[in-house]
């Protein structure tokens, strides 16, 4: 059974449309497995349900699930807005010179917090990855595009901060859920987003993409056309329309079960980056759903679906080399 909020083709909130079901392993599920999923069933079924408390929930959530291991810094600037914030999460010393990530989370454009995501910046540092996890401005504080630009100014000080290293660039990948993934390929394929950051940026090494409204129009749908009611035209918010030859190669998971982003997003967009001859994976995985990709991300979970594997795989063959420096 799926709870969503959002009709379908939309995206969904950051977490509580919960569409997963409690597999065993052997008949059994593990005790981490049990305790997790009954406490995000907490989070979502409780009948004082409200998005601030659930901002809360789900830290406490993340904070849960999160692996030790990496070095994390808090609530740097990156603007002088007060949503303009992230965290960085640092490997090994001996890993703290490879790749990046930048991870934009989801939350249907008008919720969300990077506390809630500490699991995937934690998983992603333990494999040798630095991972950054930005806020972002939300609706109704601003509309189309000024959540895309806020992502780009957070790549933009990535460049500056952290992508040079003893003489050597470091590859920028950039990777997102739902919402965090249309932004994150808006950026990875209309490079106008990056070029007005204020910075000399780099392409991204790559994108992956977890689950995005890639395909759908945001500008008519009833949940969305306020938030994108100042997009020039539908396919200047959608990513799909931006594909051209030379794009970031790109990994493209999506949950078969998702009943908030069709599969057609992923779809669609595996579709044009094949036809420019842009590198691409995509991979459909069983009875997971839109939430529950993201969740996979977390060593509880971890058993439902490699998303995690497969992240860093991808980024190993893009950059040559073995990026696990992690257990």
């Amino acid at each position: 059974m799926c709870n969503s909020l959002l009709p379908n083709n939309t995206d969904g909130p950051a977490l509580p449309a919960l569409c997963w079901t409690a597999r065993t392993t052997n008949g059994r599920m593990p005790a981490l497995n049990l305790i997790a999923t009954a406490l995000v069933a907490a989070i979502v079924f409780t009948g004082t349900f409200t998005p601030m408390a659930f901002l809360s929930s789900g830290e406490v959530f993340s904070r849960f699930v999160a692996e030790r291991g990496p070095t994390i810094k808090s609530a740097i600037p990156y603007g002088a807005n007060p949503r303009q914030k992230l965290d960085v999460y640092q490997p090994k010393a001996q890993c703290a010179d490879g790749p990046i990530v930048v991870f934009l989370y989801g939350g249907a454009w008008n919720s969300g917090d990077r506390g809630t995501y500490g699991f995937a910046g934690a998983a992603l540092a333990n494999r040798g990855i630095t991972t950054v996890v930005p806020d972002y401005r939300l609706f109704p504080e601003v509309k189309f595009p000024g959540f895309v630009d806020d992502a780009a100014l957070a790549y933009a000080w990535v460049v500056k901060n952290l992508a040079q290293t003893g003489g050597k660039t470091r590859p920028i990948f950039l990777m997102g859920h739902s919402a965090g993934a249309h932004s994150a390929a808006l950026l990875a394929f209309d490079p106008s987003y990056i070029a007005r950051s204020g910075a000399s940026s780099p392409r991204p090494a790559g994108f992956i993409g977890l689950a995005g409204p890639y395909a759908f129009d945001p500008t008519t749908w009833p949940s969305t056309k306020d938030i994108f009611s100042t997009a020039k035209s539908a396919d200047s918010a959608r990513p799909v329309a931006f594909v051209r030859a030379g794009a970031p190669p790109s990994l493209l998971l999506h949950g078969a079960d998702d009943t908030t982003v069709k599969l057609f997003n992923t779809r669609d967009l595996a579709k044009a980056l094949k036809a420019a001859g842009t590198p691409v994976e995509a991979v459909e995985y069983p009875g997971i759903g839109h939430v529950g990709l993201v969740l996979t991300l977390a060593a509880p979970l971890r058993w439902r679906a490699p998303t995690l594997d497969a992240t860093v795989k991808f980024v190993e063959r893009i950059v040559g080399g073995k990026g696990n420096c992690g257990g």
